[in-house]
C-alpha cells in the first residue's frame, strides 16, 4: 500500500534478528515482508502480544514497541493485544518449572498499567493506527469443540520442540497439560485478529510459527514473523531482568534513567543505540563518554520530554561532583507519612531506594548510601523531625536517589 519499492523499508530491518518466513520458505517464493508491505492495497495488521504477568515494564520491553511504532509510521494498524487470558497461564518458554497461575485479579490490575507505560511510544492519536484488544475477547468463550479442534493441530512430539519442554521431560519434571494450550492460545490469538505480521522476541519463534500453522488450518493467509533481539542488561552480561536488577524501567524517573544509561558499558552501548533509540551509529561522537550522555539523553527524552532529560543530565552531573542539595532534578519522596525518631535504614526502605530494612542495612554496612553526599557508616542514625531532613537527598548507590520533603 504505502511505498514504491521493497528496497525503500530500511527501518523495517533496523535490530532485526530475523523475519520468517524467508523468501525459500514462503508459499509465494517471490514475495517477502517488504515486498508485502510495498504491494498490500490496504494497511497491514501488524500483531504484538503482551502478557500481564508483571505490573512494570523495561526498556528490554520496549524493543518490539518501537519497531510496533515504526509500523504505524509507515501507515499500518498497530494491535496490541493484552494477553489477559493466557496471562494466567503463562509462556512456558524458557522456564525450567511450570509458572505461578496468576488470578483474574492480578492480571488485570497488571494490565492496567502497561497502556500507560507504552504511550510515550506508541501513536494513539492518529485515526485507524491502533487497536487495544483483550485475549479473552474470544479465548474466554472457546467451548470444548474448538479447543479440541486446536489441540488436534499439533502433536506431542511437536511441543515438546518448544524450549524448555524437552529439557524437563528429560529431567522428568512435570509438564502440565494447560502449558500445552499455550502456544495454541497464543497463536489463536493471529487467527482472531487476522494478523498479518506479529512480533515478538527472539524466544518467541515458536509461538508466533503456531500462529502462521493455524492461519493456514483456518483458511486464513499466514502471518509474517518479526523477530527482536533480547537486550542485555546494564551490566552487559545477562538478559535485562528486573530480578537481576540490570534493568531500565520505563516507569522511573528521569534522574534515575539517565544516571543508569549514562554508565552504559562500551561493549554494548552501539547495540543499546540502534534498539532504543532513531540515531545512526555513525551520528555518534568519538569519546565513549560522549557517546554514553548522549545515548541517555535520546532515551530519557522519549519518556521524559528534552526538557526532563537535560535536568537529569545537570542534576547527574552536580551528583557526582558531590553537590546533592543543589539537584534539581531529583524525584521527591513525602516524609508526611512518616513516624519519627525514624533510623536511616527504615528510611531508606520505605523510599523505596532498597527492598526492605535489611537489605538498607547491607547498603550501608556496605558504603553505598550518601545523605546530601555525605557517605553513611551507622545502621542506627536516627532523626527526630521531619525539619532534619527537608531538603536532603538520600541516595542508594550511584543510580538511586529521592530528596526527601515535609
Amino acid at each position: 500500500m504505502a511505498s514504491s519499492s521493497a528496497e525503500s523499508f530500511s527501518w523495517l530491518y533496523r535490530g532485526v534478528s530475523e523475519i520468517f518466513p524467508d523468501v525459500k520458505d514462503s508459499q509465494n517464493p517471490d514475495e517477502n515482508l517488504a515486498q508485502r508491505l510495498a504491494t498490500s492495497d490496504r494497511p497491514l495488521r501488524i500483531k504484538l502480544g503482551i502478557d500481564p504477568t508483571g505490573s512494570e515494564i523495561h526498556l528490554g520491553h520496549s524493543i518490539v514497541v518501537r519497531k510496533l511504532r515504526q509500523f504505524q509510521d509507515a501507515g499500518h494498524t498497530a494491535i496490541l493485544l493484552i494477553g489477559d487470558f493466557t496471562a494466567r497461564i503463562g509462556d512456558p518458554t524458557g522456564k525450567s518449572e511450570v509458572r505461578k497461575q496468576l488470578t483474574e485479579e492480578q492480571v488485570k490490575e497488571n494490565a492496567k498499567t502497561f497502556i500507560d507505560q507504552v504511550r510515550p511510544i506508541l501513536d494513539f492519536d492518529t485515526p485507524g493506527r491502533l487497536e487495544i484488544r483483550y485475549n479473552s475477547e474470544w479465548l474466554s468463550s472457546l467451548d470444548l469443540s474448538k479447543i479440541l479442534e486446536l489441540l488436534g493441530t499439533m502433536t506431542v512430539g511437536q511441543m515438546l520442540a518448544k524450549e524448555g519442554f524437552a529439557e524437563r521431560y528429560d529431567k522428568q519434571t512435570p509438564i502440565y497439560l494447560h502449558e500445552f494450550l499455550y502456544p495454541l492460545m497464543q497463536g489463536y490469538d493471529s487467527v482472531a485478529l487476522q494478523a498479518d505480521v506479529e512480533l515478538g522476541g527472539t524466544d518467541q519463534k515458536f509461538n508466533l510459527a503456531v500462529g502462521r500453522d493455524l492461519q493456514r488450518v483456518f483458511g486464513q493467509r499466514p502471518q509474517f514473523g518479526l523477530l527482536m533481539p533480547i537486550l542485555l542488561g546494564t551490566d552487559g552480561v545477562q538478559k535485562m531482568s528486573k530480578s537481576l536488577g540490570n534493568y531500565v524501567g520505563l516507569q522511573e524517573d528521569a534522574l534515575t534513567m539517565y544516571s543508569k544509561l549514562e554508565k552504559t558499558p562500551d561493549s554494548i552501548l552501539n547495540n543499546y543505540v540502534e534498539l532504543l533509540t532513531d540515531r545512526s551509529l555513525n551520528e555518534l561522537p568519538e569519546n565513549p563518554r560522549d557517546r554514553q550522555k548522549l545515548l541517555a539523553l535520546d532515551v530519557v527524552s522519549q519518556y521524559h520530554g528534552k526538557d526532563a532529560a537535560l535536568e537529569a543530565q545537570k542534576a547527574a552531573l552536580t551528583l557526582i561532583q558531590g553537590n546533592a542539595a543543589q539537584a534539581e532534578a531529583v524525584p521527591e519522596f513525602s516524609l508526611a507519612a512518616i513516624q519519627f525518631p525514624v533510623k536511616i535504614f527504615y528510611l531508606a526502605a520505605a523510599a523505596g531506594l532498597c527492598k526492605s530494612s535489611s537489605d538498607a542495612r547491607r547498603q550501608i554496612q556496605g558504603g553505598a548510601v550518601r545523605l546530601d553526599g555525605d557517605r553513611v557508616s551507622d545502621i542506627d542514625l536516627t532523626f527526630e523531625s521531619p525539619a532534619d531532613l527537608h531538603g536532603k537527598v538520600l541516595q542508594m548507590g550511584k543510580n538511586k536517589f529521592v530528596r526527601l520533603v515535609q
